[in-house]
């Protein structure tokens, strides 16, 4: 009955009551319940379609790059340490994605732990890149000395203080904020003013700065090559997936950003209690966060097209396989016919 009376009144045209509180509610509601299916709806796509691709794409990633390891190479090395975190970040987004009503947002420890668990693996992805892209600059250029850098013995050392910068990023941060708010029982790692402020700045705006360097100079290079075609075409194939790479990952991390920075940029007072820029804007937050979580998904896409060594890889992977499968069979065909069954023996 309540419902019905408040629909008489939003719709009625003899009284001017549309400014009521009772159908500014009924309103509300209605547009945050359309906000929900249109979020439910995303999250189902992204599920249905992206999710498959990401999680079984990384493992594919690690598996061949593993049962190769005489043949990986340098960027290999790097393609595995960003699918750990991929695969990391698109296991944590099926949590993320159904948290359509941001409630999870309103438990402090959780709140906290998915903010922080975000952060580590959003920063060593975009690390990553920016080392692969620096890495990339060294093995084209031929940089003085670069020969005895890059060496796998190196790219091991590099992969693990990426790792311990990453989670370092994250952590150091953390421990001080939670330090300021001892005590507090509505806080969360995430709203705070300064750790989004960091999040932006190294893990958006610095990195990329340094990427787009590393591009400059790389087409520099190229251009000079232009004397040598067949040379030009190898370091244009080597180069043109990491550039990929980190194009998608700018196109995906980029409204993330934005959404934030326009919080920040309003100078919205975040004190603890007070609801968050994603409560505010539901449905903004929610798509911004499922095109970030995209960025894991696409990475092996990207990788197994464009990488050639990797296609090779997997050719060879499948048909060791089915080497494997048919050998199997023929063995288990040749055993069966010179020890036979028990059933025979006890027939005979």
């Amino acid at each position: 009955m309540g419902t019905y009376s408040a629909s008489v009144l939003c719709n009625s045209t003899t009284f001017n009551l549309s400014g009521s509180p009772l159908c500014n509610e009924s309103l509300a509601d209605r547009s945050e319940h359309h906000q929900y299916v249109i979020g439910l709806f995303l999250s189902c796509l992204y599920t249905i379609f992206l999710f498959p691709i990401g999680f079984v794409g990384n493992i594919l990633i690690l598996v061949v790059n593993i049962s190769f390891r005489e043949k990986m190479t340098i960027p290999d090395l790097y393609f595995i340490n960003l699918a750990v975190a991929d695969l990391i970040l698109v296991a944590d987004s099926l949590i993320e994605v159904f948290n359509l009503d941001e409630k999870y947002y309103d438990i402090t420890i959780i709140c906290t732990f998915m903010s922080l668990f975000l952060q580590i693996n959003m920063y060593s992805s975009i690390f990553f890149l920016t080392w692969m892209s620096f890495d990339r600059y060294l093995a084209l250029a031929k940089v003085m000395r670069s020969n005895l850098f890059r060496t796998m013995q190196h790219a091991r050392l590099s992969c693990g203080l990426i790792w311990m910068a990453s989670i370092s990023a994250a952590l150091v941060p953390f421990t001080a904020v939670h330090l300021q708010h001892t005590g507090e029982v509505y806080f969360c790692f995430a709203d705070v003013k300064e750790i989004q402020w960091l999040e932006i700045t190294l893990g958006f705006i610095i990195p990329f700065v340094v990427i787009g360097l590393c591009y400059s100079l790389i087409v520099r290079v190229l251009i000079k090559a232009h004397k040598h075609r067949s040379l030009r075409l190898r370091r244009q194939k080597a180069l043109r997936m990491i550039f990929v790479v980190v194009l998608v990952f700018f196109i995906c991390w980029l409204p993330e950003n934005v959404f934030i920075s326009v919080q920040l940029l309003q100078n919205k007072a975040i004190s603890s209690g007070s609801p968050s820029f994603r409560h505010d804007y539901p449905l903004t937050g929610h798509i911004v966060n499922l095109a970030a979580f995209s960025n894991s998904c696409l990475n092996p896409l990207i990788y197994s097209f464009l990488g050639e060594t990797f296609r090779d890889k997997l050719r060879l992977y499948i048909q060791q396989k089915a080497k494997m499968s048919t050998l199997r069979r023929f063995c288990q065909a040749a055993l069966s016919s010179v020890i036979p069954d028990s059933n025979e023996q006890s027939e005979v």
